[in-house]
């Protein structure tokens, strides 16, 4: 027993088994997207056997009470909301990062850091109200119905600037310091520093930020469901109600069967892809070389 002690107690064997109890913690976190993936397959796999890929782009609308299923609309619902929130807050959420990192006196950057932690940490549906009780009649002012794609890219922005600036002032941090000090012993002065060599060091880390803002925007719920209206139909301006995938999960899921049921599987599964693509984008960026 005393042999048996010493043993586990080494520090040879306390590293060979943290090493076997982080191997079973990261091959579970795998196994379980593995069975969330083969859920989400297994479950599309009747309404594309029954109905044929191909419905899903061609059919007249969405209406699968009358055996009707065509899921372009909400894709590109989908897609126009996740882009222009995106062009909205990018540009804001790099240049908060570039001011608090570079411009701002120490004491308000530290503030205004713990501010966009703060906005970060509110919960979506939080989101969704005030855009309810305040975006959608201001909106409904200026245009109606008040309830559209505009309201829906607001609404994300706002919720993903904070993944944007916190990430991008962190890429910003990291650049080694002889970069500076390289370009100040070159003359070289703030803006010019910042634009020949602090933003092309840290660009693989800003697009690692925008692409998991855009993952973020396009597994959101709650608030678009809450300001986007909810109709399904291709939008011919920015006034226009739309739909999401993930809004339309949520609200037929419900009393959804047979096809239909599987059916919104396959959104889940064209969302999955959308997600998957975007994140493979970011881990490929993530892995070229940081600093040029």
């Amino acid at each position: 027993m005393i042999w048996s002690l010493n043993i586990i107690s080494s520090p040879l064997h306390r590293d060979q088994l943290l090493r076997w109890a982080l191997w079973g913690c990261a091959s579970m976190a795998g196994l379980i997207l593995v069975f969330i993936v083969m859920f989400l397959v297994l479950e599309s796999i009747p309404a594309l056997r029954h109905l044929g890929a191909s419905r899903f782009m061609l059919d007249s609308s969405w209406h699968p009470v009358e055996d009707s299923f065509n899921l372009l609309p909400i894709i590109m619902g989908t897609l126009l909301a996740t882009v222009g929130a995106i062009l909205l807050a990018g540009p804001l959420g790099f240049c908060s990062a570039l001011f608090c990192e570079w411009y701002a006196p120490p004491r308000f950057s530290s503030l205004y850091s713990r501010f966009i932690e703060l906005l970060a940490g509110i919960p979506s549906v939080v989101f969704g109200l005030w855009g309810l009780v305040v975006l959608v009649p201001l909106i409904n002012h200026w245009h109606p119905p008040g309830a559209s794609l505009l309201t829906g890219i607001l609404i994300l922005a706002l919720m993903i600037l904070p993944t944007i600036s916190l990430l991008a002032q962190s890429s910003l941090a990291q650049v080694p310091t002889e970069y500076i000090r390289g370009a100040a012993a070159l003359g070289l002065g703030r803006w010019a520093t910042l634009r020949r060599v602090i933003i092309p060091a840290a660009k693989s880390g800003l697009w690692t930020a925008a692409l998991l803002a855009t993952v973020r925007a396009l597994g959101e719920t709650m608030a678009v469901l809450m300001v986007c209206g909810n109709v399904v139909q291709m939008p011919s301006s920015v006034f226009n109600p739309i739909r999401t995938l993930t809004a339309n999960m949520a609200l037929e899921m419900s009393y959804a069967a047979d096809d239909h049921r599987s059916a919104l599987f396959v959104s889940g599964v064209v969302l999955l892809l959308m997600v998957s693509i975007l994140v493979m984008t970011a881990t490929w960026t993530s892995r070229t070389p940081r600093h040029v």
